[in-house]
């Protein structure tokens, strides 16, 4: 055993002759001694056990095996090699020798550590890969399974901002490595593969994985577009799994499971009656899985409960169903008080249906606009004004005021902030509230100066003192502000309900992205802007010649509008001073280059780009839009619009009643309680057993469904094993035992 072995110049040729006999006496392996390598020759000995796996050479790498002792390394790029070339019976040798000579000692787990061993810098294969992230990144079951099975596992990458010894030496070791690690460890835990094998539910764990993958692009933007083809992965692993579904039974099975049990109850529970939890769409709009929720199952399961019992309404014509919502519209208020007199009657199940629903509520908004579009307090007197100029819009942002609160309390906190809109809502409730809050004062100060005697000027003022004589801080010229900006949003707000139509809904998305490229054109806008504004002022400040030139404010106002082509140029001009004048003609012209030639046509490239990018997956987009819409439509507790929300209703009064009886009577029946949460629980037990049993089937159709593509792709003869997916999966048969442990049956 102490004795080492020197590299035999004729061990590569007979290896790649296939001549075991020569190889044993090369090898000396008749007397039985494993002899150790001289480390200066540890490159070629590991080419030549790599070159006997590489060739399929089976007898000379058992050969090689039984006269060199190899260490744990060596075996490491020779599993590598093995993994590499889709061989599972040599991947199960070399396996077997691993076990043979350190038992169950050997640390799986030290395959990582490989970013600290310098030995294998020359090695084809990256830092960080193991054995299980190779054979996942290609897709191979049966070795996955086969490593699953021998302990071997690959390790959640720690958080960016991880300050433990490993990671702070990882770092300090060697970056690069470090880093092309945590990128393998990834696209081995996104395989197909190990998707599928290790997680009891795989279209969960491809969401979950999407969204840190998502993150992880914005915080690592080294990698993004890595990152961003792994999350991409999951989110067509789990769309294609969704695809294997064949009848209706698991579709809801599916949609309806998040995963969490206490989740999909509270998520039953906040829906309409008879229609099902969808908590599973709720989690992939949530991950912003668009492909999934896309995907023409999901829709279909949509579109189904949106519509309800009106089974006709998909397919009637465009007029009529303009003509039901023209009717919803004029009779709203008397729809209204036979639901809130009769919510469990006929028409009270119809108003509760998400598309007529959706009809009442938009056909309450624009009673609304109307409200605000009606003339208004706008008397020269104050006192004098009537509150039925805003008392019905107060009635309004009342109900909105309202119908927030019910949201908040349905959705949470959390995940009421996770929509843009609200932030919108919450914006013009608030300015309303200060603008009505403003006229209360006005009227307040009024009535009790008018009963001080002593204070007969302020009286006047407050009551007969025409608007051209105000203050310019009079709180009625604020509250009138505030009122115009908040009518400005809300008739915003329409744009809301554009999603339900698709060339709308379109329009509205490339709307939002070009305001968000707006956003981040005005940050460079403003420096480049700021940095002219300053310059030219400065420049005519000494002077004061222009009228719009040499003061600040005139100074912005007069660039600004430069940009737009109304102002006159010869403002820049000052013959008594040439000098001056030249500088500022010259910083005006490089000024008019940059913005108005340069910067407003990027701007113009920029929102182009994002129209274009929208219109490529328009179909997608739209659909995972309405989906969203949609959903807010499906929840209980939001059938009553506004303002007629704010009226409690019987059905809301009984509710509560029941809900103080049931806390009463839960201490006294209590043994009652615990039988039947036994029988939820055995339920629940059942659903977990069959929601498995179709994950696992579904896994089995999908792996099926490539196979025969890439058998017919084969038969063909135009497949491709760099690049189609079908071969990935198999380059090899899967075995019977792979797939029971994919599927857990």
């Amino acid at each position: 055993m102490n004795k080492k072995m020197k590299f035999p110049p004729e061990l590569i040729g007979a290896i790649r002759d296939g001549n075991t006999e020569l190889l044993s006496a090369l090898l000396k392996t008749g007397d039985g001694i494993i002899r150790q390598l001289d480390e200066s020759e540890d490159r070629q000995w590991r080419e030549a056990l790599n070159l006997s796996i590489r060739l399929g050479n089976e007898d000379g790498m058992d050969t090689l095996l039984q006269g060199v002792k190899f260490d744990f390394r060596q075996i490491h790029e020779a599993l590598l090699v093995a993994v590499d070339t889709n061989q599972p019976r040599v991947v199960k040798r070399l396996l077997d020798r691993l076990d043979q000579e350190k038992g169950n000692k050997m640390d799986v787990r030290s395959f990582s550590q490989a970013i600290f061993d310098h030995s294998i810098d020359n090695s084809q294969f990256a830092p960080g890969v193991t054995p299980l992230t190779l054979a996942c990144q290609k897709d191979l079951y049966d070795i996955v399974s086969m490593l699953t099975q021998k302990g071997h596992g690959i390790p959640w990458p720690h958080k960016m901002s991880c300050a433990c010894l490993e990671c702070r030496n990882g770092r300090q070791y060697d970056l690069l490595k470090f880093s092309l690690s945590r990128i393998n460890t990834y696209r081995g835990i996104a395989s197909r593969a190990y998707l599928s094998i290790t997680s009891d539910d795989a279209m969960l764990s491809a969401f979950s994985l999407s969204r840190e993958l998502c993150k992880l692009s914005q915080k690592e933007p080294e990698f993004k577009p890595e990152y961003l083809s792994l999350e991409q992965l999951c989110q067509e692993f789990a769309v294609e799994l969704l695809g294997m579904c064949r009848n209706q039974s698991e579709v809801t099975t599916i949609l309806n499971s998040s995963g969490d049990e206490n989740r999909d109850c509270s998520d039953e529970q906040a829906f309409e009656e008879g229609i099902p939890n969808l908590s599973r769409v709720r989690l992939a709009v949530k991950y912003n899985q668009k492909q999934f929720v896309a995907h023409p199952i999901c829709q279909q399961v949509l579109s189904s409960i949106w519509c309800g019992n009106l089974s006709g309404w998909r397919g009637s014509r465009t007029i009529w169903k303009l003509f039901v919502a023209l009717g919803i519209f004029l009779t709203m208020p008397f729809l209204c008080l036979i639901y809130w007199i009769a919510p469990k009657s006929k028409v009270g199940k119809i108003l509760k249906i998400p598309v007529i629903k959706f009809l009442l509520h938009s056909a309450s908004y624009l009673w609304f606009l109307i409200t605000i579009l009606l003339p208004g307090s706008r008397t020269s007197y104050r006192a004098r004004s009537t509150w039925f100029g805003w008392f019905e819009t107060l009635l309004f942002h009342l109900g909105f005021f309202w119908f927030e609160c019910k949201e908040v309390w349905i959705e949470g906190l959390r995940s009421y902030f996770l929509d843009w809109w609200n932030f919108l809502d919450m914006m013009v409730l608030s300015m309303y509230l200060a603008s009505f809050s403003l006229r209360v004062l006005i009227m307040l100060k009024a009535h009790f100066l008018c009963q001080d005697q002593n204070n007969t000027e302020g009286c006047v003022y407050f009551t007969q003192t025409v608007r051209d004589d105000w203050h310019q801080e009079d709180p009625q010229l604020v509250a009138e502000v505030l009122f115009a900006v908040t009518s400005m949003f809300s008739f915003t707000r329409l744009a809301y309900i554009l999603p339900a139509h698709e060339s709308l809904g379109t329009l509205q998305i490339s709307i939002g992205k070009m305001i968000d490229d707006m956003m981040r054109f005005m940050f460079i806008l403003m420096i480049i802007g700021t940095a002219f504004l300053c310059g030219i002022n400065n420049v005519y400040v000494p002077y004061v010649i222009s009228p719009q030139l040499g003061r600040f404010n005139e100074t912005f106002r007069f660039l600004f509008w430069t940009m737009f082509g109304v102002v006159n140029e010869n403002y820049v001009d000052m013959p008594q001073f040439v000098f001056a004048e030249f500088i500022g003609r010259v910083l005006y012209g490089i000024y008019t280059l940059v913005i108005v030639i340069v910067l407003l046509n990027m701007l113009i490239a920029m929102i182009t780009n994002s129209f274009q990018k929208i219109e490529d997956d328009a179909d997608v987009e739209w659909k995972f839009a309405r989906s969203k819409l949609y959903l807010t439509y499906f929840r209980e507790g939001l059938t009553m619009p506004v303002p007629f929300n704010i009226i409690p209703s019987p059905k809301a009064m009984c509710d509560c009643v029941k809900t103080i009886i049931t806390a009463v009577s839960d201490t006294k029946y209590a043994s009652c309680s615990l039988y039947y949460l036994s029988n939820i629980k055995q339920t629940d037990d059942n659903q977990l057993s069959y929601r498995r049993q179709v994950i696992g089937a579904l896994v089995q159709r999908y792996i099926e469904s490539a196979r025969r593509e890439f058998e017919e792709a084969k038969r063909k003869g135009n497949a491709d094993t760099d690049t189609t997916q079908s071969d990935k999966i198999f380059q090899c048969p899967m075995s019977k035992q792979t797939f029971a442990n994919i599927t857990g049956l």
